[in-house]
């Protein structure tokens, strides 16, 4: 597949090192033309397409993935460029704990500590457990490798609130280039930040001291008191008093400070309310974010927001959390049932449709949603298909209705031959043949074959994407790595290897839905009857031609080719091999059948105009037509990878010979049709097939001036230029071709050749020799001439002049159409003559000297001026006729013959010079 961009080359990446799922920015060049153009992203060998955001040819924003290799190259690949390379690297960074107080770019959980006060889980404090610097001076991260520091301290932490914390591990992991006095600085802070806990603990005992002394100083006086008295009733007085006044001075209290206690403690609830709201104001905040982010379409910030309220709240026991958490399920479940019905809309792009199914992956969404996907695309590609169908054969049946007669006019859509040949008066034999493809032909397609056109760009188109489906359904690539973490993706995997029978049969009966489709369009009587009903439908009223056939076939062809692109098992594309055979075959056989209707049509566009070698241009107009119709079926023929050939079948061989003999059987009728076609009909003919010709009324004047015996020379004439060269030169072009049975083709087609010339050739000599031999015996016996009582010779007598006058003109006439006849005609008309003549000879009775000189006078004579034409059979015929005659005895008689002989001669020099002037030629 050719490529019409360069490469994609990575030539930047920020930042160029990172923990998993650090957020980067990719520059260079040729990243794509578009969102779909890119097909593919790894950093440091891992996939990273599902997170990458495509922004421009130069610039791909993504996460990088959980890659196994510590650095790594940025591979881009897109459609338009192929697979990149890259001139920078990205490291892969381990992750650091971060604390709470430390920025992060993801959500980290929350840490928990043991509260031993309230015997209870609370979350740390940030600010008064986990100060951010605890030596107060800047903070100077070495590069000492974290392997390194775990080795050198085993089993110990740099955190300084874990109970394995080490200060020399922090302190190198910190402060390694710090200088001594930072370092004694840094012990400084640290002692007053002790300082500062202690005095904080003595200014709280300093604050109370004039209360305590005031309390110490009241129990003095009131000891002091009881002292004094000495008796148990000041004591018990005292007592009573002192009960009394702290009972009084409670109840004053309780009354004077009921109201602000109980503000107190309204004011204390409101807060811990509010405190509880606070915190977590994720949870009930979540159902109304979770509501405006599917409208807004951020489906990743549900998706992560539901993962971090599960792992808080999944388990949780209160009430009021179970409440709110039960509401953002329900939420959830209205999104996973929304992402299924987008992910089953059709038409839906690759990308939308991994996009959904890995939302619904990370939403463990029930049953099998990427399967979901592949059966839902299946039956769409298939109503696709039906509905391609069902839409031509309506438009193809309204057609029919409203624009018959133009249909019938272009039911014949084929360029023909003849339409070139008519063109000029003739075509001179042996010129090169170009068919005239005229502008109206292409303009408007056959129903059928536009509708094999939409039909497989349609699978082209749609099938790969869900070939693509499928492959990234086996290999788990369609889920996000919470579900390879989650076990998921290796479930799929199980799947996807249980129902590899059930996606082949989808692909079986796509491809099976895509060749009966195209077979009840085009070959409909490959399917039976029930099939025919499914993917029939359409009116047949012409088939299609050869041309449009071959169109057919190279649109398929490439179809194939397309599939075969995918990787898709040659198993699954067997039937559409079978198909491009069956077209294939199918072509041959109407291309054949068009050409012998062409062939047949030649016999209205004979002109009958003849060469200098006695041929009109009909032999060269069938030679041409045979070959033009070959070279419209090479690319049928000629076999491409993985196809068969077209002659493999055995009875696909006997058919294609079959019409190959009828082609020339048709041609040889044709000929026949000319010879023996009456002259008003011919030129009838002429007139209305070739009323465009702009010799039309010279080829009109020519044809009424030629005779039946004209036209059956010239038919002789074709057919002996056939049976040399043109029948010769078909029978290679047909090797050529690799048709089978050649040599059967050509036996027959010449036997069948031989047998019409024969045939003709016995009807002109009929026609010729007939007269002329009627005119022997009525000139022979003319004046009452008796054998047996006649005077002295005095020379050839008129009768035998006017037979060779006769001869001499059917010599000329055969002359004039073809000079390789006349032996031919000449000697058999001589061979007719000379056995009449024998046969009049032994049938007198018997001869007077004068009558017997008289007879060998006009048989020496006439032989004598034929001599060149003379055969076996001509010779024997004059030498019973001399038998016949009494032998010469005197040698004046002789004389005399001879005398007579001379004088004939001489007397039709100028007429026998004609024989003279062939039989140079003949020597020649």
């Amino acid at each position: 597949m050719s490529r019409s961009r360069q490469p994609p080359l990575v030539t930047g990446i920020s930042p160029n090192e990172g923990i998993s799922w650090t957020k980067v920015t990719i520059r260079g060049e040729n990243l794509g033309t578009g969102p779909t153009d890119l097909i593919g992203l790894t950093i440091c060998g891992h996939n990273c397409l599902l997170t990458a955001e495509w922004m421009s040819a130069s610039k791909i924003v993504c996460r990088v993935g959980q890659a196994k290799n510590d650095k790594g190259d940025i591979i881009v690949t897109t459609k338009s460029g192929g697979r990149g390379t890259s001139t920078v690297s990205f490291k892969l960074l381990k992750p650091e704990k971060i604390g709470i107080l430390d920025q992060s770019a993801v959500w980290v959980d929350e840490m928990n500590y043991y509260d031993t006060r309230t015997d209870r889980n609370k979350g740390i404090p940030p600010l008064s457990l986990r100060p951010a610097n605890p030596l107060g001076i800047e903070i100077d991260k070495g590069r000492f490798p974290q392997k390194d520091l775990e080795a050198l301290f085993p089993g110990m932490s740099a955190d300084f609130t874990s109970e394995n914390f080490s200060a020399a591990w922090y302190l190198i992991e910190n402060h390694s280039t710090t200088s001594f006095d930072q370092l004694k600085m840094a012990v400084m802070n640290l002692k007053k930040q002790a300082n500062k806990k202690n005095e904080g603990s003595l200014a709280y005992v300093k604050g109370g001291l004039s209360t305590f002394f005031e309390a110490q100083d009241a129990l003095s006086a009131i000891h002091q008191k009881l002292e004094a008295d000495g008796t148990e009733k000041v004591e018990g007085s005292m007592t009573q008093k002192l009960e009394n006044v702290l009972n009084r001075a409670s109840n004053t209290a309780d009354t004077l400070f009921q109201e602000v206690l109980g503000r107190k403690d309204k004011a204390d609830s409101t807060r811990n309310a509010l405190n509880v709201l606070q915190r977590f104001k994720f949870l009930f905040n979540l159902p109304l974010n979770i509501e405006r982010n599917i409208q807004k379409g951020d489906y990743d910030v549900v998706i992560n927001d539901y993962e971090k309220a599960k792992s808080l709240f999944g388990k949780t026991e209160v009430q009021v959390f179970k409440k709110y958490y039960a509401e953002v399920e329900t939420r959830i479940e209205a999104l996973r049932e929304l992402l299924l019905n987008k992910l089953l809309e059709t038409p839906s792009t690759l990308h939308d449709q991994k996009r959904y199914i890995r939302y619904l992956s990370d939403l463990h969404a029930s049953g099998d949603p990427a399967w979901q996907c592949i059966g839902a695309q299946h039956k769409w590609i298939l109503q696709l298909m039906h509905n391609c169908k069902e839409s031509y054969v309506k438009d193809q049946k309204g057609n029919s209705l409203l624009h018959s007669p133009m249909l019938d006019l272009d039911s014949d859509v084929r360029p023909s031959p003849l339409g070139h040949l008519s063109q000029t008066a003739s075509l001179k034999r042996g010129s090169s043949f170009h068919s005239g493809h005229d502008d109206t032909w292409r303009c408007k397609a056959p129903q059928q074959v536009a509708f094999v056109e939409k039909l497989t760009k349609l699978v082209v188109i749609q099938l790969p994407n869900f070939w693509k489906l499928w492959i990234s359904y086996v290999n788990g690539s369609l889920f996000s790595e919470t579900a390879e973490k989650s076990g998921q993706m290796e479930r799929s995997k199980k799947n996807a290897r249980q129902r590899q029978n059930d996606f082949k049969k989808m692909i079986q009966e796509v491809m099976q839905s895509l060749a009966k489709l195209i077979r009840g369009a085009l070959l409909p009587f490959s399917l039976r009857e029930g099939e025919l009903r499914q993917y029939g439908g359409w009116e047949m009223k012409s088939e299609l031609s050869g041309q449009w056939l071959t169109h057919v076939i190279q649109t398929v062809r490439l179809s194939y080719e397309s599939l075969t692109a995918l990787e898709i098992p040659n198993d699954m594309l067997h039937i559409i091999q079978d198909l491009i055979l069956d077209l294939r075959v199918h072509c041959i056989m109407v291309t054949l059948q068009h050409t012998a209707e062409d062939v047949k049509r030649l016999a209205e566009k004979e002109d009958w105009v003849v060469d200098n070698e006695g041929l009109t241009s009909l032999p060269s107009q069938f030679e041409q037509c045979i070959v033009h119709s070959l070279q419209s079926l090479k690319s049928v023929l000629d076999c491409k990878p993985g196809e068969a050939s077209v002659f493999q079948q055995q009875k696909t061989q006997e058919d294609v010979c079959q019409l190959s003999i009828g082609i020339m059987q048709v041609f040889i009728d044709c000929l026949e049709q000319l010879s023996t076609k009456p002259d008003c009909d011919a030129d009838t003919t002429h007139l209305s097939a070739d009323v465009s010709s702009p010799d039309l009324f010279g080829s009109i004047h020519e044809d009424s001036s030629l005779s039946s015996e004209k036209k059956l020379l010239i038919v002789l004439s074709n057919c002996c230029y056939l049976e040399r060269h043109t029948f010769i030169n078909v029978a290679e072009h047909f090797e050529k071709h690799s048709f089978q049975g050649v040599e059967k083709i050509t036996q027959i087609s010449m036997e069948s050749l031989k047998e019409l010339d024969q045939r003709l050739f016995e009807i002109y000599i009929e026609l010729k020799a007939d007269p002329i031999v009627g005119s022997l015996e009525p000139g022979i016996y003319a004046g009452y001439f008796d054998w047996k009582d006649c005077l002295i010779p005095t020379g050839v007598r008129n009768y035998l002049k006017e037979a060779l006058v006769n001869i001499i003109a059917v010599h000329a006439e055969v002359f004039t159409i073809s000079k390789e006849l006349v032996p031919r005609v000449l000697s058999r008309l001589v061979e007719s003559v000379a056995e009449e003549l024998s046969r009049l000879m032994q049938c007198v009775s018997s001869f007077s000297k004068n009558g017997a000189l008289q007879a060998r006078l006009e048989i020496c004579a006439l032989r004598d001026a034929v001599a060149v034409y003379l055969t076996p059979e001509s010779n024997s015929s004059f030498k019973q006729a001399l038998e016949a005659l009494p032998q010469l005895l005197s040698g004046a008689d002789k004389k005399l013959l001879e005398e007579l002989l001379n004088k004939f001669k001489s007397s039709m020099h100028l007429q026998l010079t004609c024989f003279q002037a062939s039989s140079a030629m003949m020597k020649t």
